[in-house]
């Protein structure tokens, strides 16, 4: 078996998987708001000696939010602040002595899932892509993931999408994909033009799903609303289900952004596959239509028109396929060099 870990800005998740990519067995819990770093590192503990209980592990593979250092493992995690520079790797391995432990970012992670065992098998030039509270991938290309010098090859979120006015972006910059299409940046513009959830009644406009084939966001959570009246992606979504003409319009311009930058990065990659994933992509057609509009309209190129946008689909367990594959398939997924 190996352990695998996903840690999140909402929930840590850790995993035996088996060597065919099956998660066998899986705890789950909250990651503690304001912890300092002691405290986070002992809820890993908690979720980790149980399944280290029950079996022999053979090795340790990390997903985990950035920024890190790549692949040395210490994170700094925008989402939990008491983790700088934390040496989450060298902290693991001396857990666990005489074992591999690899760690990688949790959205390359999650493009590595759908590669090996999701919507992108079969494909050798893929980008898997997330759109959560952030905008975050994963490339391969030639059937092997490519890291780049510090393994943030495929950060699709960077690309520019509103070069001209565009929002301004969590990196500095302005324009940013992640900037237009992230769901907190979604809702902001959505209530600068009048948005307000649920007044549209719209409130079960949106299904529900609490499967783990139905993917969720980066941190995992099944796509669900209730009413709450939460200004969130899945109230956003809710209500442009329920015909709401902002958030219709807030919904076509993230779905605008993605296809605008998947056709740059097809032109630059030459991709067969796209893998979407996340809170957000749950909205469906929503967000899938206005996509494959824009992708239509900007790869004009013969090769790139090749291009398919496929949803993701292991849901909640992707994070864990992918932080095993860096183990159980290292020869696509894991640099030797490293």
């Amino acid at each position: 078996m190996i352990l695998a870990i996903d840690v999140g800005g909402t929930k840590m998740a850790a995993g035996l998987v088996g060597r065919d990519g099956a998660v066998v067995r899986a705890l789950r819990a909250a990651t503690p708001q304001d912890a300092d770093a002691d405290s986070l590192w002992k809820t890993l503990l908690d979720l980790v000696e149980p399944l280290a209980a029950e079996a022999r592990v053979e090795g340790v593979g990390v997903g985990c939010g950035g920024p890190m250092t790549w692949p040395d493992g210490e994170v700094s995690p925008l989402n939990i602040p008491g983790w700088r520079a934390f040496p989450l790797r060298a902290a693991l391995a001396g857990r666990f002595p005489g074992l591999p432990v690899r760690l990688h970012n949790d959205a390359v992670c999650l493009a590595v899932a759908e590669h090996w065992k999701g919507a992108g098998q079969g494909a050798r030039d893929m980008l898997g892509m997330v759109v959560s509270t952030g905008v975050g991938g994963g490339l391969v290309l030639g059937g092997r993931l490519i890291d780049g010098g510090t393994g943030n090859a495929g950060h699709i979120g960077h690309v520019v999408v509103e070069p001209e006015g565009g929002p301004p972006c969590g990196c500095g910059g302005h324009g940013c994909l992640e900037a237009v299409a992230r769901g907190p940046a979604l809702t902001r513009w959505a209530e600068s033009q009048g948005w307000t959830p649920g007044t549209y009644g719209g409130g079960d406009g949106l299904r529900t799903s609490t499967t783990t084939g139905d993917a969720g966001d980066a941190e995992g959570r099944s796509w669900a609303y209730r009413e709450d009246r939460a200004v969130t992606g899945r109230a956003l979504a809710a209500d442009a289900r329920a015909g709401d003409p902002v958030a219709v319009r807030a919904m076509r311009r993230a779905g605008r952004a993605l296809g605008i930058a998947i056709a740059s990065a097809t032109h630059l990659c030459d991709l067969d596959v796209v893998t979407v994933g996340g809170g957000l992509s749950q909205a469906g057609d929503l967000l899938f239509g206005p996509l494959e509009e824009a992708l239509r309209e900007h790869a004009r190129m013969e090769f790139a028109r090749r291009v398919r946008v496929r949803p993701a689909a292991l849901g909640q367990d992707a994070g864990l396929v992918g932080a095993a594959a860096l183990l159980l398939a290292a020869d696509r997924y894991w640099s030797p060099l490293r």
